[in-house]
């Protein structure tokens, strides 16, 4: 599909790796709805990146917050691309130090935010591309984001690497359910990337991480994860697949 023209909605698109696929996309032409959270700064950055491109609040678990988002897309005409890079993280432990079984309330909200959240977007983006008219032989695609936790999660990670490798099993499920529709479904598990969440760790934190990366042995950048989700877009036997995009990192325990 090509991007130019088409019509995206970018949630987590305030920040990091939501904010470098929406500027990539207006820069090839999309017109782009950005969702984010009420607090951020979203509506700033929808008028930093230009041409068009709305903010709109909302919650990914809040059916009608998501509506009013895919509303607004729909305004400026057939939705194609979803690009899902909501989500959150929070360590907990299975047992904490002093013997306590782990907050089941944590792991509930970690869970709900990035798994069942990453559902209300599939699903309610998914039945909008439905009604749209082919294009190329298809409707649209849907991005999610996982991460490399879903399969090496660290200790401390359970709640994030059991919502992460919930996504990755919900993709071949979802492109295979979405296949007559002709809407196809990828998700991107990035490694360590320079975002604004380890923007604020220390420097020697960073320089830790970055050289745990074979190659290249540095942070990714969000304008690396942008491309890959534009590339999924373009290329249309890319469905149903997960792609580490990680510089061949593994991680260790901790």
């Amino acid at each position: 599909m090509n991007v130019e023209g088409i019509v995206a909605v970018v949630t987590g698109g305030a920040s990091g790796l939501g904010r470098a696929t929406a500027e990539r996309l207006v820069a090839q032409g999309a017109k782009v709805v950005i969702a984010d959270l009420p607090a951020s700064n979203g509506e700033v950055v929808a008028g930093e990146i230009g041409g068009g491109t709305r903010f709109v609040a909302a919650d990914v678990t809040n059916t009608d917050q998501m509506n009013a988002v895919f509303d607004a897309a729909e305004e400026m005409g057939p939705l194609r691309a979803v690009v899902h890079c909501a989500g959150r993280g929070g360590p907990i432990r299975v047992v904490d130090k002093e013997g306590n079984p782990g907050s089941l309330e944590h792991y509930e909200m970690v869970v709900r935010v990035n798994l069942v959240g990453s559902f209300n977007v599939l699903r309610l983006g998914a039945a909008r591309m439905a009604k749209a008219e082919l294009v190329d032989g298809e409707r649209g695609v849907v991005i999610m984001t996982a991460s490399v936790a879903a399969f090496e999660g660290q200790i401390g990670q359970i709640p994030y690497a059991s919502a992460k490798a919930g996504i990755v099993g919900m993709t071949i499920v979802a492109a295979r359910d979405l296949a007559g529709r002709q809407i196809r479904v990828c998700t991107i598990a990035p490694g360590t990337f320079d975002t604004p969440i380890l923007a604020r760790v220390s420097e020697e934190v960073r320089a830790s991480l970055a050289s745990a990366v074979p190659h290249p042995r540095r942070l990714g950048r969000p304008e690396e994860f942008a491309m890959l989700a534009t590339q999924i877009i373009e290329n249309p036997m890319l469905n149903g697949e997960t792609i580490r995009l990680d510089g061949a990192i593994r991680m260790p325990p901790r």
